[in-house]
């Protein structure tokens, strides 16, 4: 399947690239998500019409990732939970959790944003995540785990 990038997409290309992906990836991720339009030669033209207001678009939300990445350096967040005698949670601390924490603490932050490689957090202590914020921006966030008394 011939596809036209709308965003740029990690691992494929940037505005305006023509790839060739399988056809199941773009039927059920690019073009749902608004990632791509298919390269037909009316699309294409459209495509070049818009090209501009695309990469505007582009340099905004980039810019906006830059100063949330800026305004999440040197911040620890600090989560509460339930723990036992030996330091390990009852439950764990997952993506959502952290989001709902950074949102109190006054950070924009969605779920979808928190990378967990190694799993949700299941001990009391101190650990680093690492936030995506924009496909160029990954910013890592201290996170201290405290026993609930």
């Amino acid at each position: 399947m011939d596809v036209i990038l709308l965003q740029k997409v990690a691992n494929l290309g940037t505005i305006g690239d023509r790839v060739n992906v399988k056809s199941g990836y773009g039927r059920n991720y690019l073009l749902p998500q608004g990632k791509a339009t298919l390269a037909t030669p009316a699309n294409v033209a459209k495509f070049e019409a818009r090209r501009a207001e695309l990469e505007r678009v582009a340099r905004e939300q980039h810019g906006d990732a830059e100063q949330r990445a800026k305004a999440l350096e040197g911040f620890t967040l600090t989560i509460t939970a339930k723990a036992g005698s030996e330091g390990k949670l009852f439950g764990s601390v997952g993506t959502a959790d952290i989001a709902e924490a950074a949102t109190k603490a006054g950070q924009k932050l969605t779920r979808s944003e928190v990378r967990l490689p190694n799993g949700p957090l299941r001990v009391v202590g101190d650990h680093v995540v690492n936030l995506h914020l924009h496909t160029d921006v990954n910013v890592p966030l201290a996170i201290s785990i405290v026993a609930e008394e």
